[in-house]
This record gives structure tokens, C-alpha cells and sequence, in this order.
């Protein structure tokens, strides 16, 4: 759900007390919702909005980071019957949603309608130990071209684009981070053990990358672009 999109009336309903009485089930799986991947420390999930698909209440168990790439109507009710449609917004949008929210999410446009499509990825409560970045490297994030759209104390979310035959420079992921591509393109990788690889990346892709890793990167066809959600 995108609470920061539509103002405060929207943020206070998603507040309400959540009910003691009822068994909630987690947000994801549901209907138009597969799992990309799982690890310790994430689940990431590919979601559709579908139309005219009724949908269970649910709880959301784990805070959750997203970025959604196509905007389509939808419907969120609460369990008090408050009934709201969230506003349009441009993709990309990041967004951050704190764990215990209690709704439903039941797509509302008509056949043929666009559907709303976003990647989720539920944060889990393990935390990494301290890290240090070796010296003389630098750090994925900040870099030229990159801008900061979304800081808590959970996740960093940078929007960035590679120009082609542009290399980003060797630099180390010093934390966990959930890549999820808005463009499409060819990026050539080397990584700090010697090897590489040039993988195509596609719309709505998403791929983990651990803590430590050291690389460069150059977008050898077209002009990728992704939203990289450092996870602290």
C-alpha cells in the first residue's frame, strides 16, 4: 500500500488498532502475488493488482520496502469498513510501509484497465554485523547519477541509470541490497575474484546482492535502470 502517496486521512486509517480477536494471514501469497526469492534476511514478491479479483484481509507481519512500476486503480478497506482509493502517482515509486497494518488491496478499474504492478520486499528482523569498508575502496552508494528517493532507519532506496559504454568504477556493496530494474539493458560485471559476466537485465527483475561484494559495472547495451534498496 502506498500511505505516503495519499495524504494524512489515508495514513490514519492504516493506523487504526489492528483487532486482537481475529487470526489475520500474512499479506503475501495471495492471488497475483508469486515469490521471486527468499533468503535470511528478505522475501521478494511480484505483485499484481488484479481486477475483479476478490482479496482475503491480511496482516502485514514484516515491515516492507517496494517499488511500484504501473499504476492501476485500487481498492483498500479496513476492517471497520473505511473504504479509500489511493491517488495516481509516476513510476517508479518507492515506498516504505511499516509491519502490523491490517487491510485489503482489491484492484478497481474495469476489463482492460491497467493493473497495478509493484515488487515488494518484506524485511526480515535479522540484522547484519558491522562492517568495514576496506580502504581505499569505495562504496556502491553515493555515486554520480544516483539519487536518494527514500531514507529510514530500515532501508536507503537510490534510483540510478547506467549511460552506455560509461563504467561505474570499482566499489564495494557495503550492505545488503535488492536490485529491481524499471529498464532493460545489458550490464557487463567484474567482480573482485577475477571473473565476469555480461547478463541481460530486463523490466520489473530483481536480484540480491550480498554485502561485501566487490565490482564494477558497465552497461554495455542500452540504458538500464533500477531502484537499489540498501537494507540496513
Amino acid at each position: 500500500m502506498r500511505v505516503l502517496a495519499v495524504g494524512g486521512i489515508f495514513s490514519a486509517l492504516l493506523f487504526l488498532p489492528a483487532h486482537s480477536d481475529p487470526v489475520y494471514p500474512h499479506a503475501y501469497p495471495r492471488q497475483g502475488v508469486r515469490q521471486l526469492f527468499d533468503n535470511e534476511r528478505v522475501t521478494v514478491w511480484e505483485a499484481v493488482w488484479k481486477h475483479g479479483v476478490a482479496q482475503p484481509f491480511h496482516r502485514h507481519r514484516y515491515d516492507m520496502a517496494a517499488v511500484y512500476l504501473q499504476f492501476g486503480r485500487i481498492r483498500v478497506t479496513t476492517p471497520e469498513g473505511t473504504v479509500v482509493e489511493p491517488k495516481p502517482f509516476d513510476p517508479p515509486f518507492a515506498y516504505f510501509q511499516r509491519k502490523g497494518i491490517t487491510h485489503k488491496e482489491e484492484g478497481a478499474g474495469k476489463p482492460g484497465d491497467p493493473e497495478e504492478l509493484a515488487i515488494i520486499v518484506d524485511l526480515k528482523e535479522t540484522a547484519p554485523s558491522e562492517f568495514q569498508l576496506p580502504p581505499g575502496m569505495k562504496p556502491a552508494f553515493p555515486r554520480d547519477g544516483a539519487k536518494n528517493v527514500l531514507e529510514n532507519d530500515r532501508v536507503r532506496m537510490w534510483d540510478y541509470t547506467w549511460l552506455e559504454k560509461t563504467p561505474v568504477g570499482w566499489h564495494v556493496h557495503d550492505y545488503d541490497a535488492v536490485e529491481v530494474y524499471v529498464n532493460g539493458g545489458t550490464i557487463l560485471t567484474k567482480f573482485g575474484d577475477g571473473h565476469q559476466e555480461t547478463r541481460p537485465v530486463a523490466f520489473k527483475e530483481a536480484r540480491y546482492i550480498p554485502r561485501g561484494q566487490r565490482d564494477y559495472e558497465e552497461a554495455v547495451s542500452g540504458t538500464p535502470r533500477a531502484i537499489t534498496i540498501e537494507l540496513k
